[in-house]
């Protein structure tokens, strides 16, 4: 994310497990149960088969941040919300790192940049309709981006990168408030297949900004504004059947989306199916058993890892990558005492890494980090500002920096999300580590689908009940620093609510290089600012990195098309996946 976020570069996991090729699942005789190899599927595409027909289902632990695309900010959801909403550009649906290539969706071709990279063009495919036949027009993406980044009071959850670089974005209200037929002036509509965005300050990157859900088309009557969730109007392969919050969502076939305007998506499955609030170990049984695929794409839980990896005909149906990912602490800048940097390193030198990697399900699970920017993004450089002897912690030098924040003890409380066992049990392990060092954590749990809405990314909530830590996975919005640096480090990106900036970081120096870097059109130069980024977040001590994720995926028998992607996590790419069973 974005939270769990997205871009990310696939890469062999530290098991040693075997590669092997792509394999076919060409009627039903095969079923799709012959195992292709661990790693299989960020390499090629397994089980590739062009079979339609069948139900493909889905099942996730908690609910999502929302169906709606304008609302979202989970890369789970990124992934599989391009089912029924095309935004401009996506990820080609590829393995590994070769899905982290951009290729136009909506739009006919990439991005046209002029004026130093402040003005961005796109022309869209002709023939784009809705799910009721309705045409496509890029008056519908200018809406659908103002909805999404300027109504932040009714549509809070996603990233806000528009309302901060779009021409006159502070002074707008949005679609809700401002009734004017004009909306935006800086995104322009000169007829219904152009589209132009005027920034206010060159952005070298904006490609993959347009790459997210939120420039999926939202025709104005028949937005709902909160509500649009239960009535969302398809622009992709396919449409809702049913909508009940919390529980299920069904998806069918668009009658009316043409495989002439779309070279990406096949429409396989009948059906697809999402069940909601399903025990996490049961979805680890389902995914095992070929019946399902787990949403969320978190991997197999730590009660059946050992299980799956000593197993050798269960290994061969795995996939362990990089996630481009990092699991860290926030620590919560504004809170006293907190806010005295020599506190923020008191529990830099507490935490035992150790004791937190083996919580999370030990190396096959993530690499013990010392950085902000995980090894997959550009910008990373190896450092350890706060190395501890076997990066097991140093009650001692702790002590030392709560003395000289002038403190002997802190008490605070720490989140973490209640629908993920190894977040709590990481949790749990940081709590005894800084007990050690005299820092008393108490533990409040809360579940993923309100953890940024109500609780851990609400700046008023965390200062009014003593939220001082705060457990975060996150993920690049694109491969670059920048994707991964901005929405978590940025005073901009701070919210009153949907917040991703749980550090409520905002300083100066990070600020202005992010906007430096972000105009430069040199990517080696971009990438040595990130990298200075990154050092001086780590000065300031904003949070603790704690383990640079990796994914171990089940890939299930019975489903075809599975691809380990790097653009979303290395989740299994949704947009083409189907089944062998009738």
């Amino acid at each position: 994310m974005r939270r769990s976020g997205l871009a990310a570069v696939a890469a062999i996991g530290t098991v040693s497990l075997l590669l092997a090729g792509c394999s076919k699942a060409e009627d039903d005789s095969t079923d799709g149960t012959k195992a292709a190899g661990a790693n299989a599927a960020t390499k090629d595409v397994v089980n590739a088969s062009t079979q339609k027909g069948g139900t493909v289902t889905y099942e996730y632990s908690d609910v999502p941040d929302s169906f709606d695309p304008g609302n979202t900010y989970y890369a789970y959801m990124y992934n599989f919300s391009r089912l029924y909403a095309r935004p401009l550009m996506t990820f080609k649906p590829a393995a590994g790192d070769k899905g982290n290539e951009l290729v136009p969706d909506l739009a006919a071709s990439a991005g046209v940049p002029s004026d130093g990279g402040k003005t961005w063009t796109y022309k869209l495919r002709s023939g784009l309709k809705y799910q009721d036949g309705t045409a496509i027009t890029s008056k519908d993406v200018k809406y659908a981006v103002e909805r999404s980044n300027f109504a932040r009071d009714v549509l809070s959850l996603g990233p806000n990168y528009f309302q901060q670089f779009l021409e006159g974005g502070d002074k707008y209200k949005g679609p809700y408030k401002d009734k004017s037929a004009e909306g935006l002036a800086s995104i322009e509509t000169p007829d219904d297949t152009t589209i132009a965005f005027k920034l206010n300050r060159p952005f070298q990157e904006f490609d993959y900004l347009v790459a997210t859900p939120q420039t999926a088309p939202v025709p104005q009557a028949k937005d709902k504004g909160i509500d649009y969730v239960k009535s969302i109007v398809s622009s992709g392969s396919y449409q809702f059947q049913s909508y009940d919050e919390g529980k299920q969502v069904v998806l069918v076939r668009n009658k009316n989306w043409d495989a002439a305007t779309d070279p990406l998506r096949k429409q396989y499955p009948d059906k697809i199916v999402v069940n909601l609030k399903v025990n996490a170990e049961t979805i680890d049984q389902d995914v095992q058993a070929g019946n399902a695929i787990d949403l969320g794409g978190t991997g197999v839980q730590a009660a059946t890892q050992a299980d799956v990896v000593n197993n050798a005909d269960k290994k061969a149906s795995t996939d362990n990558s990089y996630g481009g990912r990092l699991v860290y602490l926030a620590i919560n800048t504004k809170l006293k005492p907190f806010d005295n940097v020599e506190c923020r390193k008191a529990v830099q030198y507490a935490i035992d890494k150790v004791s937190v990697q083996t919580a999370e399900g030990g190396p096959i699970r993530g690499d013990i980090a010392t950085t902000v920017l995980p090894p997959d993004i550009p910008g990373y450089e190896k450092a350890d500002v706060y190395a501890t002897d076997g990066n097991k912690g140093d009650p001692a030098k702790a002590k030392e920096h709560l003395t000289a924040c002038g403190q002997t003890t802190i008490n605070t409380s720490i989140t973490a999300r209640s629908d993920r066992p190894a977040e709590i049990d990481a949790a749990t392990a940081i709590i005894n580590s800084l007990k050690a060092a005299g820092i008393n954590a108490t533990m409040k749990q809360f579940p993923s689908g309100k953890y940024f809405t109500d609780y851990a990314g609400v700046p008023k909530w965390d200062a009014d009940n003593n939220v001082g830590l705060m457990m975060m996975q996150w993920g690049s919005d694109w491969p670059s620093g920048y994707g991964f640096l901005q929405q978590i480090l940025h005073g901009d990106a701070i919210g009153a609510s949907g917040n991703t900036n749980l550090s409520q970081f905002d300083n100066k120096d990070v600020n202005e290089l992010l906007e430096k870097a972000i105009g430069t059109e040199d990517k080696a130069a971009r990438d040595a600012m990130y990298t200075e980024v990154d050092k001086k977040t780590m000065d300031e001590a904003a949070l603790v990195p704690l383990t640079y994720f990796k994914v171990l995926l089940y890939r299930p028998a019975n489903f075809t098309n599975l691809v380990s992607t790097a653009a979303f996590s290395g989740q299994y790419d949704y947009l083409n996946i189907g089944t062998t069973k009738k």
